[in-house]
């Protein structure tokens, strides 16, 4: 069990206002290394299990383990330093240049009044290189691209040197091709030691990524297990009301999301 970073226990949540849970009864785990896809109808309550785990909203019971500790007697700098949280979209109050964002990724580990060092600026010019995106790292962070603003999201998680990085729904503003790259980016990091949950609409993306998968239900429940056994066709054309087949393509060498006659 000492490789079990997340341990989420019947959990319910539910809006200030509203008559309905959100979430209830919802139980998921996450390993190192694992990719946890985690899909559902619109509405289901994704984002809120993940800001759930990302101790950023507060269950009204169950119970939250991350790396062994109870996440509502965690402070939030240390969920920080154990949890990179990388949203959909980010719109900065501010204009930073892209070294200076992505180090505020050091933040959790720095004090009050303290300022990067030289060792933590070139590990972060390091991170940007490795990730393409070191010649612009003196640019305006407004002054960039939506597919390079959401590199720099995943290079400041990273620079978080978190154990699991919390992913919501990262490709939803992307082209096709910044789709993939991001796709193939997150596999990459699974294979470096970090966990990942992910959080999309697209189950081909959860077939590509493989390893585990969940659903968030419209009563709040969450079934998880591996891609292969939650991701049936039987259980795809329910989630999303429509025939869907899940075919192995030969040319492509992986099993494939599809909707006949569209």
């Amino acid at each position: 069990m000492d490789n079990l970073i997340y341990e989420v226990s019947n959990i319910t949540f539910r809006y200030p206002g509203y008559e309905r849970n959100v979430l209830a009864g919802a139980s998921l785990t996450l390993r190192k290394g694992e990719i946890l896809c985690i899909l559902g109808p619109n509405g289901a309550g994704k984002t809120t299990l993940l800001s759930c785990m990302a101790g950023l909203l507060k269950p009204l019971s169950g119970t939250i383990k991350l790396c062994g500790k109870d996440i509502s007697g965690m402070s939030e700098r240390e969920i920080a330093k154990l949890t990179g949280f990388v949203p959909q979209q980010h719109i900065p109050a501010f204009d930073y240049s892209v070294l200076d964002f992505v180090l505020m990724g050091r933040a959790p580990h720095t004090g009050i009044f303290s300022r990067p060092g030289a060792e933590e600026k070139a590990r972060c010019l390091e991170v940007l290189e490795n990730m393409g995106l070191g010649a612009i790292a003196d640019k305006s962070y407004l002054d960039i691209s939506g597919g390079e603003r959401q590199q720099l999201l995943i290079a400041r998680a990273v620079i978080q040197s978190p154990e699991a990085i919390l992913f919501d729904e990262p490709t939803a503003h992307l082209d096709y091709g910044n789709q993939h790259r991001t796709l193939r980016r997150i596999k990459q990091m699974a294979s470096e030691g970090y966990s990942v949950v992910i959080t999309t609409h697209n189950p081909d993306h959860a077939l590509l990524l493989g390893d585990k998968a969940a659903i968030v239900s419209r009563d709040g429940s969450v079934i998880q297990g591996t891609s292969e056994e939650i991701l049936t066709e039987e259980r795809l054309s329910s989630v999303y009301g429509m025939d869907i087949k899940i075919r192995y393509i030969e040319e492509l060498g992986r099993t494939a999301c599809l909707v006949p006659g569209l």
